[in-house]
């Protein structure tokens, strides 16, 4: 068993993760989309009796799933990070962002999930050029 650790940005709230990835998943929903402020949100799924968080910011929102049942959406209210989500479905698993990791370089997605809501240019296969940090900034 590999433990792996997480927090959000501001480091307030953190987290432990006490056995392996059940599964690692690109999700494209427009929810995740909205939620992260990004084009997906890459996610693992754990064994809830596994996952320990630890802190005092911690905030829910209650978001409606492509189940038509509750998902619980944990954030940091200091830095507003998302950290993990609880889905009512299944009540056993725990959908952890990778992004919240400590070391993000152990997990691969295993699948893409609501392709049907995937941006138009994740669609294409085009190469766009790559910086190794923050280019500059013409004026």
């Amino acid at each position: 068993m590999i433990k792996q650790t997480g927090q959000c940005l501001c480091g307030s709230i953190q987290y432990e993760i006490l056995s392996s990835a059940l599964f690692s998943t690109t999700c494209h929903c427009t929810h995740c989309q909205k939620s992260s402020g990004s084009a997906f949100s890459i996610n693992i799924g754990v064994p809830a009796e596994s996952f320990k968080v630890t802190g005092s910011t911690l905030t829910d929102y209650i978001d409606i799933g492509g189940s038509g049942e509750n998902l619980h959406r944990y954030f940091c209210n200091q830095c507003g990070s998302p950290l993990y989500t609880k889905p009512d479905r299944r009540p056993g698993i725990v959908i952890v962002k990778v992004g919240t990791l400590d070391n993000t370089n152990t997990f691969k997605p295993d699948s893409n999930i609501w392709c049907e809501s995937k941006m138009e240019w994740l669609k294409k296969d085009i190469k766009a050029p790559e910086f190794s940090q923050m280019p500059a900034i013409p004026d």
